[in-house]
């Protein structure tokens, strides 16, 4: 069983049409876990009939992907971003038999629309992950339960909770990458502007590299 865990706060807009695209998946065995953050709109009334279980936790996407990772049944964790969009069937690439199969990796990401400097940008997620076997988040990171028990989850961390954790696996065990696409949304990159985004998320990962805490990060990628 592959258990899918989403994480959300104020997602009405995007959390319903994740779920349908799952719902060939959950009518295999697979389940749906949707685990919500405090929202303010209507985000838990639409996914409760999509999902299998619909849960509270604190606010923050470390905390509430433990919480559903603690309730979750399956053999795979499968934590995807609530404005992500998913190719017909894409589950099932996962590896089987899971004891012969890498445990953890991610999907290649595209971003939503047609400009050409996002293709770049989603290019060099790809290529920047696959060198450093450190993935983020809006790349559909997957992980087995037994590995993630065993590293304690995810780092209870206000963000960079996602290149913790791969940087936490890798020291284990080689990721896989599976071809994918995960569709994740341009709308941090519309919102911010598209090359002030970039210079951002990379200043902040290099201030986390240099040993930056996440807390004191947390700030900047906020405003």
């Amino acid at each position: 069983m592959i258990s899918v865990i989403i994480p959300t706060l104020n997602e009405a807009e995007n959390i319903v049409s994740l779920l349908q695209a799952l719902q060939a998946m959950r009518q295999q065995g697979h389940e749906i876990i949707v685990v919500d953050g405090g929202s303010t709109d209507n985000t838990c009334a639409l996914a409760a009939p999509w999902c299998d279980h619909s849960l509270q936790a604190s606010k923050g996407r470390a905390q509430q992907m433990n919480a559903g990772a603690a309730i979750a049944k399956g053999s795979w964790l499968w934590f995807l971003h609530a404005d992500s969009e998913l190719p017909e069937a894409l589950w099932q690439q996962f590896p089987e038999p899971l004891p012969a199969s890498p445990a953890w990796g991610w999907f290649q990401v595209k971003i939503s629309g047609s400009s050409a400097l996002l293709r770049l940008v989603a290019a060099m997620m790809n290529r920047r992950s696959a060198i450093s076997s450190v993935s983020t988040g809006d790349m559909g990171q997957f992980v087995s339960r037994d590995l993630f028990q065993q590293v304690g989850g995810f780092a209870d961390l206000p963000l960079m909770e996602d290149i913790h954790l791969s940087k936490t696996l890798r020291k284990i065990q080689p990721p896989t990458v599976l071809s994918g696409p995960v569709i994740t949304s341009a709308r941090r990159w519309q919102q911010r502007g598209i090359i002030r985004t970039i210079l951002l998320m990379w200043r902040l990962r290099l201030l986390y590299w240099l040993g930056v805490p996440a807390q004191r990060l947390q700030k900047s990628y906020e405003t």
